[in-house]
This record gives C-alpha cells, sequence and structure tokens, in this order.
C-alpha cells in the first residue's frame, strides 16, 4: 500500500495534533505509482477541481505553447487516477500548452493522493514556480493554515519563503473585493496593496493610485496627510473692549481694523483697504 502522508500534515498525526512536516516535492515525485513516467491520451486528463491558480496569462501561456510545438512537454504532470480519467495534480499550464500545440498525447506521473493532499501539492507547486498572483497565493497560504494546520514555521519551510513574507502575503486578504481583484489583475502592486490594508476609504484610493499613477512612496505620503488630517482652527473670541474698539476705528477710518494682542499687552492693528480711493481716504484721515 502507499503511503499517502508524505510528509503533507494529514493522517493521524493530524488528527492528534502532530504539526505537519514540511513537503519534500522531490520525494513526492519520485514515489510513484506505476513505476515511473507513462504517456497518456491528451483526452483522458482533466483539471484538478483544487486547482489554486484562478488566472492564466494568454501572452506567457502562447510563449510555452509555440516552446512545446519545437520540443514537446520536458517536465511531466503531475496527475492522479479518477475513475478512467487522469487529474491533473501539477502541469495544468503545460497541459493547456499542449492542447493548444495540438499534442495527442502527454508525458505523466502518477500519484496516489486523497483530495486534501492533491491542493497542497498542487499549491505549493505553484509557489515555488512563482506562478500564483498575490491574492491568489495569499488565499493558499491561508487554506493551508486554517484548514490543513499548518503553522507559519512550516508553510515558510514548505515554500522556502520567510514567516514574515508570509503574514505580510495574508494581510492583503483583509483587503476590499475590489482591491483584491485590482491586485490580481496587476493593475495594482503589492507595495501599493500594502499601504491600503486597514484603511476605510481602501478602494477610492486604490483608484486614485492607478488614476495618477502614483508611486508607493507617494501613496504613503498622501495616505500620511489623510491620517494627519486638517485640525479645524478654533475661533478666537475677543474681548468686547477689543471688539468695540475695531468698530470704533472703522467708523473713523472708513476701513475694515483689526486689533489683535496677546497676554503680554503687545499686538498690532491691521487696516484693510479694497482700492486706491479708500487707501487715499484713509491716508488723508491719519493726516488730520
Amino acid at each position: 500500500m502507499t503511503d499517502k502522508k508524505h510528509g503533507l500534515g494529514r493522517g493521524l498525526d493530524a488528527l492528534f495534533g502532530e504539526e505537519p512536516q514540511a513537503l519534500d516535492l522531490n520525494k513526492l515525485v519520485s514515489d510513484t505509482v506505476g513505476g515511473g513516467i507513462e504517456t497518456v491520451d491528451i483526452q483522458n486528463i482533466i483539471p484538478c477541481p483544487y486547482q489554486p491558480r484562478k488566472t492564466f496569462d494568454e501572452e506567457s501561456l502562447n510563449d510555452l505553447t509555440q516552446s512545446v510545438k519545437e520540443k514537446g512537454i520536458l517536465q511531466p504532470l503531475l496527475v492522479r487516477k479518477k475513475g478512467n480519467k487522469f487529474e491533473i495534480i501539477a502541469g495544468e499550464r503545460r497541459f493547456r500548452a499542449a492542447q493548444k500545440a495540438g499534442l495527442k498525447e502527454v508525458p505523466v506521473i502518477q500519484k496516489d493522493l486523497s483530495d486534501a493532499e492533491a491542493f497542497e501539492v498542487s499549491l505549493i507547486e505553484n509557489i515555488i514556480r512563482q506562478n500564483l498572483n498575490p491574492i491568489e497565493e495569499a488565499s493558499g497560504f491561508e487554506k493551508l493554515i486554517k484548514e490543513y494546520h499548518y503553522t507559519h514555521d512550516t508553510l515558510s519551510k514548505s515554500v522556502g519563503k520567510s514567516r514574515s513574507y508570509i503574514s505580510n502575503a495574508m494581510r492583503l486578504l483583509a483587503l476590499p473585493a475590489s482591491v483584491q481583484q485590482l491586485l490580481g489583475d496587476g493593475k495594482l502592486s503589492v507595495g501599493h496593496a500594502r499601504t491600503l490594508v486597514g484603511l476605510q476609504n481602501a478602494e477610492d484610493l486604490a483608484q486614485k493610485i492607478i488614476s495618477k499613477d502614483l508611486s508607493v512612496r507617494q501613496t504613503e505620503d498622501l495616505i500620511l496627510k489623510i491620517k494627519e488630517g486638517k485640525k479645524p482652527k478654533k475661533e478666537k473670541i475677543k474681548p468686547e473692549n477689543i471688539a468695540e474698539i475695531e468698530r470704533g476705528l472703522a467708523q473713523k477710518l472708513g476701513v475694515t481694523t483689526e486689533v489683535s494682542f496677546n497676554p503680554k499687552g503687545k499686538g498690532k492693528i491691521v487696516l484693510k483697504y479694497n482700492n486706491f480711493n479708500e487707501l487715499e481716504n484713509l491716508l488723508n484721515k491719519l493726516e488730520k
């Protein structure tokens, strides 16, 4: 019987709470069903519903298709038996390229994995190959931790990423769905997205970043200004005697008058005129 744990954190260890072990993809691939690489009809291969990758770049896929036409599939697909079909665990992009290239058969390595194990292998293989966008990657990290009981340390060893990288990646899942979509589509960088985590107006700011083509530094400065805000100036209530002096001067001089002072008794008188006629009249009155 094939050992189905493969360091994936399932089986009795998971049931009794023992920490999952880091996944060794090389060992996993070497532990095959049927003795190694085999060639199967491409019509008998189906995609995996647990595929963490949701988007495939068309231009990159076209490049791979051209390579497949010239050289064939250089690395076998990792599959498992599903009824009378073979379900892809790792290599869906190669499978799509093979379809576009018109191949009739493809090389595969067959594995005996449960649904949970198939997802874990598919996710980690995609992360290692850097095939996922930031949101797909973060969602995969979260799923491994919440559903498959990975610790940050075990996950770090499995995918070759630091614990801080994993934590920062998962913080992106706190963003509004529309902002996550912009990030997943490549319209927003990870650096920009991180500055928006936890902000109530993240959606509006995301659109402003895109429309004004702001750098991460400019975005940080903008957010800082918004957080600081403009403190409303307190309206100073002048003593009645000062207000009375202002009214008296304005009446005698014919211009708006402001009198200011400080606690030490020092101050100034400001006379405001609207045109040269008012200025001339003011000067005449002051000369008298």
